[in-house]
Order: C-alpha cells, then structure tokens, then sequence
C-alpha cells in the first residue's frame, strides 16, 4: 500500500480533507507525509519574502492536519509547479502523489497551465485527484474499472487494499463494454468472464466485490455507475498513450481527442485515483 505520500497542495479545495480521510485507514496512518509547496520562478527580488510566506502556508497545513511536524517533510521549492511536483515525486519515489483539481476539461488545463493536468499526463506514479467542487466524504464505498488488463488488475489490487482496512466498506468493479456482445455458447460473455476473473482476484485479497456491467461510453458509463453506486473513491487504471513529444512540452495531439481518464478526471462524482502502467525501461 501507500509509504510515502507527496502532498502537492496550493492551500485551496480539498486536498487536506482528502489526506485526513485517508488516514483514518490504519495501514495509511503509517506512511510517511511529505508536504511540498512551489514558489514561483517569477517572484524574482522578493524571494525571501514569498519564501518566508510559504514556509507559514506549510506550518499551517500541517497544522490544519494535525500532524506532528517533527513527522511531515515538509518542502519548498522554486520553480514551475507542475515540473517540480513531478521531480520532486521522483526524488522521493513516492508511492502516491495527492493533488487538487479545478476540473477544467483538457483544454482549459492546457490554457490555464494546469499543473495537475500535467501531472496527471505524464506521471507514471499513483495519483491521487481532489476536485474543488466535490464534498470529500470517508472513504466507505470503492469503485474500480476492471479492463482485464496488467495495469487494471494492479488498480483492483490496489483498491483491494484499501477496502480490506475499512470496516464495513464495500468494494465494486465496473467493466464497460463499447457495445452489448452476444454471449458465446457457454453463456459468458467477455465482459462476463473480465469481471468473474476480477471477483476472484478481489477474492484473493480477502474482499467480496459487486460486479457491474454497463454498457456505451466508457468514460461517462464509469461516471454514472460511481454515481449510481454512491462511490466515496473511483480508482482507474489507465493506459493512455504516454506523450510522444518531450516532457517539457503538452501532448498537443491528444488534446482534441477522446481520454477516457480525462473525461473521469473532470467528471467522476467522487476523488479519482490514478493507476498507471510503469514506463519501460527499454
């Protein structure tokens, strides 16, 4: 489960009640909080005073967290947030990074210089997305996607893990298919036989899960069924092609296209945790 959390908050939303939800789960109360704050590159001769103001920002986070400071890293850093979240996760090989969203579609990220539209692009690490606009409530009832995939399965391990430390909570996964198939002569049909495999894998970690299967737009069937079922967390995995272009830059021709992971990032009636495949080292 969850060691090292990265905290990449601007002081806005609801990312500090998301932390505290979180630690209400026992095996997350003993992971290690690292709380970063950027300062930004244009601040020029007044460095030390925005410097100053951060490291108050902090204090009072942690506060506001009722963390003992002793136990929190906590960091400031100069730069472009969205990179420096990103170095900064690597730095610590944190195992979940934790960011607040406006919930802007892809665009307006784009044209509003999103750090966590950017982050949630380019990292291969957990993320964790808090939209301003949504009530966080404790973490009870979990969705997760089942695409039968390795990274899907990592995804319901995941959530797996999370449920089994929650008394009383309840775990279910949606498979969506883009069209209804007819079922072959067994009377299973590969959505059938996705989500029988996902249950005994949920089985193996010692949860029961509920089995959904919905069919048409992934992204919006996903959305609606964690609304239907009243998740308190949806957790995806996600394959979207990783950027073809450098990591400097916005992966400009996906903007225009369809990422079922972006239409759940700005959509999902709950937090959306993201579990991507690793890069290759080849």
């Amino acid at each position: 489960m969850f060691r090292n959390l990265l905290i990449a908050d601007s002081g806005k939303g609801h990312v500090e009640e998301m932390v505290r939800m979180l630690r209400d789960i026992p095996t997350v109360r003993q992971a290690r909080i690292n709380l970063l704050h950027v300062v930004s590159e244009q601040v020029g001769e007044n460095f030390q005073e925005h410097w100053q103001k951060s490291a108050g920002l902090v204090a009072e986070a942690v506060s506001r967290l009722g963390l003992d400071p002793s136990e929190v890293n906590t960091i400031i850093r100069q730069g472009d947030a969205k990179q420096t979240v990103l170095k900064v996760a690597d730095e610590l090989n944190a195992d979940l990074i934790v960011m607040g969203s406006r919930g802007l579609s892809r665009l307006q990220s784009i044209l509003s210089n999103s750090a966590s539209q950017y982050v949630f692009q380019l990292s291969t690490r957990p993320m964790l997305l808090v939209r301003d606009d949504l009530y966080v409530r404790h973490i009870n009832r979990v969705m997760v996607t089942v695409d039968g995939t390795g990274v899907g399965d990592d995804a319901i391990k995941l959530a797996c893990e999370l449920v089994r430390e929650i008394p009383g909570g309840s775990l279910f996964g949606v498979h969506v298919s883009r069209q209804e198939i007819i079922p072959s002569r067994g009377g299973k049909s590969p959505a059938d036989e996705a989500l029988a495999k996902a249950v005994l894998r949920a089985r193996s970690y010692g949860v029961e899960m509920q089995p959904l299967h919905r069919s048409g737009d992934i992204g919006r069937s996903v959305c609606a069924a964690a609304e239907e079922t009243k998740a308190d967390l949806l957790v995806i995995a996600s394959q979207d092609r990783r950027p073809v272009v450098a990591r400097g830059l916005v992966d400009i021709d996906r903007l225009l296209g369809s990422s079922v992971s972006d239409y759940i990032r700005v959509h999902a009636p709950a937090p959306v945790l993201l579990v991507r495949e690793p890069e290759s080292c080849g």
